[in-house]
């Protein structure tokens, strides 16, 4: 018999799992029911905070992403609650000084974070150095997220040195980050066991079913050492999110990676998110198109989000016949750019390029902005150097930037309190106002109107009389 090790779960479904399959609308309200139920449950961890939620909460819920997080760390009395987090980028989509990482950090730890899962788009690990300082001091757990992608570059040692180099960074922990779904189960086996050769720290995998392979990704990941893995609830699990919560308790069950869950317990909490399943259906929040296998993700590494978002901009332009062309000439864009893993935000630069390279007829006739930037090296620095002419017909004479990037950025938060002085509240106004300045403004003035809405119903109820 192997050695007994329990395999932690940490779930999504407050998080990742709404973020993947209804573009982050889960509000407050109909998370707030179940925290008790789920608290009982013994997971590793709660993910619920970061990534899309806090832009959302702000631009579309008209909800404090500070007031939720208050509210989930107050009922989640037992249980660990984790947040996704963009290292320079914080939860916005360009890089911030040091002093507003560092207070984000402060503050979400005050509010009840308890782990803080960091990531890079390019994994320069110059861009998380902040983050996972700022953590250690507030007494955080900073877990690293390495974005995980396929290339030449991406060999075995690779993976392997950059453990070693986490784990001397003051890292608590390392995910693997498999955002496209692109690890199968034997590579899994393969990359765990690397890890574990780089580093001692626990290793944790998250993934999305987009492939159909993740059920299967997480079982080898697991026999090869992998200590936690993502899972979510089964009415919001599969499709573009996590695979289901039950399934891995039950594959597990009997087994020396036991998770120890009580079936009875997650059936209950599955009762509660049936409904609202349906209610997301019904408003056409959830897409069918999200929830089934798409195969193509394996063949041209692309993952969902950045397919679908490659067939609206083609159908802008009326030249969705090109779909295949475009497919064909991202991992050429990618090569030239240095590489990079596809994810937010450098899978949008290379498939918007790469829909301008086809849709122009001629390749690099035009650059997007965000290109120039990535070409720059305002992003970072990437895994192979860029394709010289490529770089040079994009920025011409410019001397590229080759320090991290965050060291040429002055200090922020003094102007940001200044700017947000007539709408602030409490102290968090201001890294609301720090990643989305308009977004916020606007949030600060919805939050004022309806106070005015409640001093008034309250000033008209007080001076009524009543008949004696």
């Amino acid at each position: 018999m192997a050695e007994t090790r329990k395999v932690g779960i940490t779930e999504t479904v407050l998080r990742d799992a709404h973020q993947s399959l209804i573009a982050t609308r889960m509000t407050t309200e109909d998370m707030l029911p179940i925290i008790d139920k789920m608290d009982k449950v013994g997971y590793h961890s709660v993910e619920c905070w970061g990534g899309a939620t806090f832009d959302a909460c702000l631009r579309f819920l008209k909800e404090d992403p500070w007031v939720r997080l208050r509210k989930l760390r107050e009922g989640f009395k037992n249980t660990k609650l984790q947040m996704l987090f963009r290292g320079q980028n914080i939860l916005g989509y360009n890089h911030y000084s040091d002093d507003v990482v560092e207070y984000f950090v402060q503050k979400s730890i005050a509010n009840g974070i308890d782990i803080i899962r960091i990531f890079d788009c390019l994994n320069d690990l110059r861009n998380l150095e902040t983050a996972v300082k700022a953590a250690n001091k507030e007494k955080g757990h900073a877990q690293i997220a390495l974005s995980y992608t396929l290339g030449d570059a991406y060999t075995l040692d690779y993976w392997r040195n950059i453990a070693r180099e986490i784990e001397e960074m003051g890292a608590d922990s390392i995910c693997i980050k498999d955002m496209a779904g692109l690890l199968v189960p034997y590579e899994a086996e393969r990359l765990v066991k690397a890890l574990k050769e780089g580093t001692k720290l626990p290793i944790q995998l998250h993934t999305h079913y987009t492939s159909g392979v993740a059920a299967m990704t997480y079982m080898k990941a697991v026999e090869a050492g992998c200590d936690v893995i993502d899972c979510a609830m089964s009415p919001m699990a599969m499709g573009t999110s996590q695979p289901a919560t039950e399934v891995l308790v039950e594959t597990f069950k009997g087994t020396p990676y036991d998770t120890g869950l009580d079936q009875h317990l997650l059936a209950e909490i599955a009762d509660y998110f049936t409904p609202l399943r349906e209610k997301y259906l019904a408003s056409g929040l959830m897409s069918t198109k999200v929830l089934g296998v798409n195969i193509k993700t394996l063949l041209y590494q692309v993952p969902g989000g950045m397919l679908s978002n490659l067939v609206s901009q083609l159908k802008e332009q009326g030249k969705e016949d090109k779909l295949k062309d475009v497919l064909e000439e991202v991992p050429r864009v990618r090569k030239d750019f240095g590489e990079p893993p596809l994810v937010t935000p450098s899978s949008q630069i290379v498939g918007t390029q790469a829909v301008l390279n086809v849709v122009l007829g001629e390749r690099y006739k035009m650059f997007t902005q965000q290109s120039k930037d990535l070409l720059s090296g305002k992003y970072g620095q990437t895994v192979k150097p860029f394709n010289p002419e490529v770089q040079k017909k994009a920025i011409g004479d410019t001397e590229p930037i080759t320090c991290r990037p965050a060291d040429l950025i002055k200090p922020q938060l003094a102007d940001m309190e200044k700017a947000i002085a007539q709408y602030k509240q409490q102290d968090e106004d201001v890294l609301s106002y720090a990643l989305f300045p308009q977004v916020a403004t606007e949030f600060f003035q919805y939050r004022d109107a309806q106070q005015k809405k409640v001093d008034m119903t309250k000033a008209d109820t007080s001076n009524m009389t009543y008949p004696v």
